[in-house]
């Protein structure tokens, strides 16, 4: 079957950082789903995998964490889904990834696809939604409901994939003032569209930012990306007792400024659950298909900013670019080999 991968870790400017293969096709056993994949989309993850891996040099390593696809196996000890399923998923790090027509993938962190979206409108979805999910509702534990004092909620980096489904979460399903940093013109009007109370640019002091709406501190910070060059700002504007989370890959993150607020540090890592096989590992699935029912039912939109074209090396290695530029806004996704 056609698959994209690499064999060696190089700049995605190289004409191998990225290449067309064939690899044979996998066989569904306990818990695994084949899917026959439909779209993909592309995550910040896809190009730091890229540049770190050390793949064997005979054997491709093929990435990609998010999918849209058609059920076309299950392995015998599957219960949730069968042959014919329209699914999304974001998958498992640990395993082959879904830049592949044929992909294996744990039913537990599999949820059944929206009804009213495509295939390339889902596959925009999955990472960034479990990522944004559990950091809310996981490691924030903010409580679903809208409370009249909801408390305030600031995301930085709100253009981004993640960012933009958690937009969306946190306005649905909660009552938190949201607060989305953004710093070009279509990037703000994105947050806006998708929902945020107030958006703050975030090439300007943020305090001054969150003073100008009316808000001194913040009781949630969800940094999506760029936290170290923003975190003595985090560290002034969280509110005492508050939260602070983040995602992305600081080189150093130093805690103790934080003590004096008594402000609490939570990391996520939407990998965890599948790559430990965890004993709530079936939460992914739950979620998903608690999401694609918002989605059905018209409250929550799909991220896709751009269909680049079809799963190949070529679209992939512009896709890894424009990534890697930073000015990637919502999700870019590819659909069909």
């Amino acid at each position: 079957m056609k698959a994209v991968g690499f064999y060696r870790s190089l700049p995605i400017d190289q004409a191998d950082a990225l290449v067309d293969v064939e690899i044979d096709r996998p066989v569904p056993t306990g818990r695994d789903l084949l899917v026959k994949v439909e779209a993909v989309s592309v995550n910040p993850v896809d190009t730091k995998v890229r540049m770190r891996g050390n793949p064997d040099p005979d054997k491709p390593k093929i990435m990609g964490y998010d999918a849209a696809g058609v059920v076309a196996a299950v392995g015998p000890a599957c219960s949730l889904f069968k042959a014919g399923d329209k699914v999304w998923y974001a998958g498992d790090i640990a395993r082959p990834g879904t830049n592949c027509e044929f992909h294996l993938v744990d039913e537990r962190i599999v949820g059944r696809m929206p009804a009213r979206l495509s295939f390339a409108e889902a596959t925009a979805l999955p990472l960034t939604t479990i990522t944004a999910w559990e950091m809310l509702f996981d490691r924030f534990a903010i409580r679903i409901g809208k409370p009249a004092e909801g408390g305030s909620l600031l995301i930085i980096g709100g253009a981004g994939g993640v960012g933009s489904i958690a937009i969306q979460l946190a306005r649905r399903l909660t009552g938190l003032t949201v607060i989305a940093t953004a710093s070009r013109p279509e990037t703000l009007a994105w947050c806006r569209e998708l929902g945020a109370h107030h958006v703050i640019d975030h090439a300007k002091p943020l305090r001054e930012g969150l003073r100008a709406i009316g808000v001194p501190a913040v009781d949630y910070v969800f940094s999506t990306t760029q936290t170290e060059r923003h975190f003595a700002e985090i560290v002034e504007v969280a509110a005492p007792q508050g939260k602070f989370g983040l995602i992305d890959d600081p080189k150093v993150l130093d805690a103790l400024p934080f003590k004096r607020k008594a402000v609490s540090i939570h990391w996520e890592f939407m990998f965890a659950r599948p790559v430990f096989e965890t004993p709530d590992m079936i939460a992914q699935h739950r979620l998903l298909t608690e999401v694609a029912g918002l989605v059905d039912d018209g409250l929550v939109r799909t991220t896709l900013t751009e269909t680049m074209g079809k799963i190949d090396a070529a679209t992939l290695k512009r896709a890894h670019a424009l990534i890697e530029s930073g000015r990637a806004r919502g999700k870019l996704v590819l659909a069909g080999f």
